[in-house]
């Protein structure tokens, strides 16, 4: 039996996720389509909304008064203020009490596992203890977890010059794991009360005069706040996570919120399916082809599309010796010719490539090299737009919010 929705979303990642809500919340039909695990895995879980306007400046306080100091080819410009404000109220009202942060326009500045501090507008609660004020801070680290050396990351937040006393240290993890466990294997073991009890006798020794203590972010896959609670009634002072590198159990977290969210919202799911190509009549897409292990890849009909593949680390924008293109609907990509003119000299710089993707017009649908329309129902969100540089902005949530509750609220009321 054939396929068909009144809006087709392709791309599983937060503005694919966030589109697909926005649309149904309009209330017609939705259809997801993912080929791989969500990015939010290896994603912090901080929603940020933007840090830096350029890369020479200091973080900002509040992101809306830096809005006017971006391009105008910036998404942030296209869709305005309003649209933003509209994203993150939408992501409020879906992660409840799993966030942070929405009581103020003032980014937060969260500690992170590699002693920095990361300029954000949403935090997950377990993070919350860890912003701000002047109280010492105790980070713990475990010998069997490599990847974070809590007194190295102590050193480095005190020589960023927080306002507060911080100090780490490295324990056993108190229970037997093997030597190369995953995150979430700590995180499962964490969800006995037992295991978590013995971590705080353990830490007790080491208090001092800490008046909170913070964890890498593994405590616990699906019940993160009794595992907090129990934490903070032995030891009696504060417990929270830090934000890391991938995989990241906030990052999860927020993808099963997600798709929780989508289910609710009657989203229809076909996961672990590429979309290879499309059919079009006239200016119009008819519909996406999809690949499901069959000869014939299969027609998904629909009256509107959304686009929110990711941008070149997520592979929704491609390139080769032959140049940068966009490859389900090879929407035009602006980008010099010459490939030497991709990339800086310095390692860290602002380079072109960075700001790579399609171009919209003010309803988020891509145009070409004239600036015409590519499709009439078609419309771009999350990083596979360009003219911004998510990375050192620090933008790349807050675009996706911002674009994808606009594409899909823009798709429902086309039908």
């Amino acid at each position: 039996m054939a396929i068909s929705e009144d809006v087709v979303i392709v791309g599983g990642g937060l503005a694919g996720a966030i589109s697909a809500l926005s649309a149904a919340k309009a209330g017609v039909s939705v259809r997801l389509i993912s080929h791989k695990e969500s990015t939010l895995r290896h994603a912090s879980g901080l929603i940020d909304v933007l840090g830096y306007p350029t890369e020479d400046d200091p973080p900002v306080v509040n992101p809306f008064d830096a809005l006017d100091a971006l391009p105008d080819s910036h998404p942030y410009s296209v869709v305005g203020e309003a649209e933003i404000r509209e994203g993150l109220a939408l992501f409020d009202e879906i992660t409840g009490d799993l966030y942070a942060g929405d009581h103020t326009d003032r980014n937060a500045l969260v500690p992170t596992q590699q002693g920095t501090v990361k300029p954000t507008a949403r935090y997950p609660r377990s993070m919350a203890t860890g912003i701000g004020n002047d109280r010492a801070m105790l980070l713990v680290g475990f010998e069997s977890l490599p990847d974070f050396d809590a007194p190295l990351a102590a050193d480095h937040l005190e020589a960023v010059g927080v306002p507060f006393a911080s100090r780490g240290v490295t324990v056993r993890f108190p229970a037997d794991l093997r030597a190369d466990a995953k995150l979430t294997r700590f995180a499962t073991a964490l969800e006995r009360e037992e295991t978590t009890t013995a971590l705080a006798e353990t830490i007790e020794h080491h208090i001092d005069d800490a008046e909170r203590v913070g964890f890498p972010a593994l405590l616990g896959r699906d019940d993160c706040g009794s595992v907090r609670s129990t934490l903070e009634s032995h030891l009696g002072i504060p417990v929270f996570e830090l934000p890391g590198g991938p995989p990241s159990l906030p990052g999860l977290r927020l993808a099963d919120r997600l798709f929780e969210a989508l289910d609710s919202a009657g989203v229809h799911l076909s996961t672990g399916v590429p979309v290879v190509g499309h059919e079009t009549e006239g200016d119009r897409i008819s519909s996406v082809l999809v690949d499901r292990g069959s000869h014939t890849p299969q027609p998904y009909h629909a009256s509107e599309f959304v686009l929110a593949t990711g941008g070149l680390v997520g592979k929704g924008i491609d390139s080769d010796r032959n140049g940068v293109h966009e490859p389900i609907f090879d929407c035009h990509v602006p980008h010099p010719e010459d490939r030497y003119e991709w990339f800086l000299g310095e390692a860290f710089g602002d380079h072109p490539f960075a700001r790579f993707g399609v171009v919209p017009d003010g309803k988020l649908r891509p145009v070409d090299t004239q600036g015409n329309l590519e499709y009439e129902n078609l419309r771009a969100a999350g990083s596979v737009l360009g003219g911004a540089n998510i990375a050192a902005e620090k933008s790349g949530s807050g675009i996706s919010l911002a674009t994808g509750a606009l594409a899909g609220r823009l798709a429902a009321e086309a039908i």
